[in-house]
């Protein structure tokens, strides 16, 4: 079984599956498709984060890059003052997605790689028919790219905006340039990438733009193999990636909930309440400590201590709490699960981070290189600086669920932004305490804490909802957009037989390919 958020990348992933790959090779392949037929939210310029399910263990890929050797606080002064601008080169930071493939590969393929790489391929080369959810993402981009206006984003408007192409439902977009660039991958392991001709590609580019990224940050660059974090909940076993990464403000916010009586309903008043108030507490110590760990150490014994929890635990209360922490923006990522007949599975999960990322395409490649390092912090006394070499606070997160006994259930994710460990909470509730399937996991109506008191729900959570919880304290507001809730996807195996249960958004184009 492979769920992702597009249709034709999970056939990918099917396809390769039905030739004799595992689970690992299904999900590079959907992976690498993605790239090609939701480029809105991921490309091959982008990072990736993984947990997979192996031999009777979970297994952590950090796949994200770090920021240039000359990107410093003091060049980003000298540049932008003390912003850090979301398009153009200067948050650009090492992709690590294509290394993150092919270390995937190396530790647990069975396919060969170009065989897995293969469906991309032809997606990019023959062209395919855009999905609802991703033309109006691709025309929102295209709205907001030709109202900045920036020179450096001619290539962009070349490769994804190229004349007569109207991004909408049905509409056909191939590009060579993004067939070409994953044959070299495929041909290299990755390599023509970090320390080859593309490599050489993207260094020129950034020269004659004026970009701080170079061949020696992309010829330095490696994933890193993490042992992943958990908590344990309602006789679930919850698991993350640890710092860079956010997940562990999901983990946080389920300790802060585990000592408090939540209601046997979901659609308690009380019981969203105590879930937005728990989330904000983890958000207030993702936003203070999670940083490299490489770089700036972060206790993540301490954060997911009993103690930490008691802590927590004492700022919520019948009313509503500002957590004075930073508001969280926004988003654009995909997620993917996989699993095959003998047990394996995958949560991978990619991104470009803002939409198409920089806005930066490095010409005839079809590489839309990520904005990943807006999300820097330009306090130089914050864990999260800005320095050279250093990986960035990181929003996106896979999740896996287990028993406590260390046994496994499956992959799942919500994509967006400072949406997921939001959509992480919200998810394995509705699976672990309120005994949803996959399916009702994900369609259930959710919020979303934007900072201070303020939260957002969904329509479909109902008015009567809304203004109790206006009357606890929080200033509710109702988004229309269910995109904003975050996109999703779960898959769960049946210990004594095998059988995969599967979940896809309705937020999204998704899909759910089994065989």
């Amino acid at each position: 079984m492979v769920a992702t958020s597009q249709p034709l990348a999970a056939q990918a992933g099917l396809s390769v599956l039905q030739q004799g790959g595992n689970a690992v090779d299904a999900a590079i392949a959907t992976a690498a498709a993605l790239t090609v037929v939701e480029p809105t939210s991921n490309g091959i310029g982008g990072d990736l984060f993984a947990l997979v399910w192996a031999g009777g263990e979970l297994h952590g890929l950090n796949a994200s890059g770090a920021a240039p050797a000359a990107l410093s606080l003091d060049a980003l002064r000298e540049r932008h003052a003390r912003e850090m601008p979301r398009h153009g080169w200067t948050p650009v930071t090492v992709p690590g997605a294509v290394r993150g493939w092919a270390d995937l590969h190396a530790r647990f393929g069975r396919l060969d790689f170009a065989q897995v790489l293969a469906p991309a391929i032809s997606y990019a080369r023959d062209g395919y028919p855009l999905s609802p959810v991703l033309a109006a993402n691709w025309a929102r981009a295209t709205g907001i790219y030709r109202r900045l206006n920036l020179p450096e984003m001619a290539e962009w408007f070349r490769t994804f905006a190229p004349d007569g192409f109207t991004p909408a439902p049905g509409a056909l977009w191939r590009s060579e340039g993004h067939a070409r660039t994953l044959e070299q991958i495929a041909a290299t392991h990755g390599e023509a990438f970090y320390s080859g001709e593309l490599a050489g590609q993207i260094d020129a580019h950034a020269r004659a733009q004026g970009g701080l990224l170079t061949g020696a940050d992309l010829a330095g660059h490696a994933s890193e193999w993490v042992m992943p974090i958990h908590t344990d909940l309602h006789g679930h076993r919850v698991y993350e990636i640890p710092p860079n990464g956010q997940g562990i403000a999901a983990l946080i916010a389920l300790n802060v909930l585990r000592g408090v009586p939540l209601p046997e309903r979901r659609d308690d008043p009380r019981g969203l309440h105590l879930q937005i108030e728990a989330m904000k507490r983890g958000f207030h110590d993702a936003h203070t400590f999670v940083a490299d760990p490489r770089h700036t150490p972060v206790d993540v014994a301490h954060l997911l201590s009993g103690a930490n929890a008691d802590a927590h635990r004492a700022h919520l209360g019948e009313a509503a709490h500002d957590p004075r922490t930073r508001a969280p923006s926004t988003g654009g990522t995909v997620y993917l699960a996989a699993a095959d007949e003998e047990g394996q599975m995958v949560s991978l999960i990619q991104s470009n981070y803002m939409g198409f990322g920089s806005g930066i395409v490095v010409p005839g490649t079809g590489i839309a290189l990520h904005n990943r390092g807006h999300n820097f912090h330009t306090d130089p006394a914050h864990p999260n600086a800005l320095a050279p070499g250093k990986r960035p606070y990181h929003t996106i997160i896979p999740g896996f669920l287990g028993r406590a006994d260390g046994t496994p259930v499956g992959p799942f994710g919500v994509m967006g932004g400072f949406m997921q460990p939001q959509g992480h909470l919200q998810v394995v509730l509705n699976t672990a305490l309120y005994g949803m399937n996959p399916q009702q996991a994900l369609d259930a109506p959710r919020w979303q804490w934007l900072d201070g008191t303020r939260v957002e729900v969904e329509h479909a959570l109902g008015g009567t909802l809304a203004r109790e919880l206006t009357r606890l304290g929080h200033s509710v507001s109702v988004q229309l957009d269910p995109g904003a809730f975050g996109r999703g996807q779960m898959i769960r195996r049946d210990p004594a037989t095998g059988v995969l249960e599967g979940g896809t958004e309705t937020r999204t184009d998704g899909h759910i390919a089994a065989w």
